[in-house]
């Protein structure tokens, strides 16, 4: 099913606005402030605990409120309901990571990845940094 040109603009002009807030200082603010908050109650395992959907949800209310109220600033007839349907709809036709922060907002797996990515980074952050260092000798034949 292919969209209309009309479609195909609409939502374009969302994803040029919602591309040019977030990586405002403001935004990555708020989503480095929740990363860190809540980072150390997940852990990479098959179960789910209920605190994961309960945080899952609260960081769909404030991403999503901070997307929509700069969404609604910048064009008076955005539609979140039109604009959901039109980024399910061109799911598997999408990558970046715009598309990534927009899809965990809907997919709790999509945001538990997102928040072990954080995690990791977290966690493992100057030890990447030692990981690419490597002291080796000089042989002596090689003087």
């Amino acid at each position: 099913m292919s969209s209309s040109p009309e479609s195909e603009d609409y939502f374009d002009t969302v994803i040029g606005h919602i591309e040019d807030f977030v990586i405002s200082d403001e935004f990555k603010k708020l989503v480095q402030n929740f990363m860190q908050t809540h980072y150390r109650e997940f852990d990479r395992c098959e179960e789910n605990k209920i605190e994961y959907m309960e945080i899952f949800n609260q960081y769909t209310v404030a991403i999503e409120g901070y997307i929509v109220e700069n969404l609604v600033r910048r064009m008076p007839n955005f539609d979140m309901e039109r604009f959901t349907e039109e980024l399910c709809r061109r799911r598997t036709q999408l990558d970046g990571e715009i598309f990534e922060l927009l899809f965990s907002l809907t997919d709790f797996l999509a945001f538990k990845e997102l928040i072990l990515d954080y995690k990791l980074y977290k966690e493992n952050h100057l030890s990447d940094l030692d990981s690419g260092i490597q002291i080796s000798r000089i042989s002596s034949s090689l003087l």
